[in-house]
């Protein structure tokens, strides 16, 4: 158990806000992580590990033509698969996984390349896209390593986020108390 998933835990509970889990490359890590921590079911809806490029299509509506011309591990890919949990698991927020823990490359994408991705039911902090955000990241070490940080890396991303929106929301109820200034 982590204290980044306890603390994203806490904030979706507190908010009265949910979370859904698809899961690539970690496997079901990420849900494991999540579940282990006491509480996790105020908040935590459920996974989807679509570890086969056709259960990310079907279970998950990934577009069949984007996993068809740039394969699993792409951008695109994960963002698609964040959206689709939240709306399969009827959630608030959605976080995925997808890249390639080795020990061969993947999608002509090398070991260690990952994209983590979060989406949700507002604006993000910074984006000025609505709903999500995608991370591409370059890991190195074993096939554990880049599956344990990948897990890390998501569940800090949503903290991110959630962090982010909470700080958006207290600056526009601040300027509101104080008459707009």
């Amino acid at each position: 158990m982590t204290s980044t998933a306890a603390e994203v835990l806490r904030l979706l509970t507190v908010r009265g806000e949910t979370l859904a889990v698809a899961e690539s490359l970690t496997g079901g890590l990420v849900a494991a992580d999540l579940a282990a921590v006491p509480g996790a079911s105020k908040a935590f809806r459920g996974s989807v590990t679509a570890y086969a490029t056709d259960l990310k299509r079907d279970v998950l509506g990934v577009d069949a033509t984007l996993l068809d011309q740039r394969g699993a591990v792409d951008p695109q890919v994960a963002a698609q698969m964040a959206a689709g949990a939240r709306k399969v698991l009827g959630a608030d927020w959605g976080i995925s996984t997808t890249g390639v823990a080795g020990p061969e490359p993947q999608d002509g994408q090398p070991v260690g390349t990952v994209f983590v991705a979060v989406d949700g039911p507002h604006g993000t902090s910074g984006e000025g896209v609505l709903g999500g955000k995608v991370v591409a990241l370059r890991l190195n070490g074993s096939r554990t390593e880049i599956r344990m940080e990948s897990v890390r890396s998501v569940l800090a991303l949503l903290l991110e986020q959630l962090v982010g929106e909470l700080t958006e929301n207290e600056r526009a109820q601040d300027t509101e108390q104080n008459g707009g200034f």
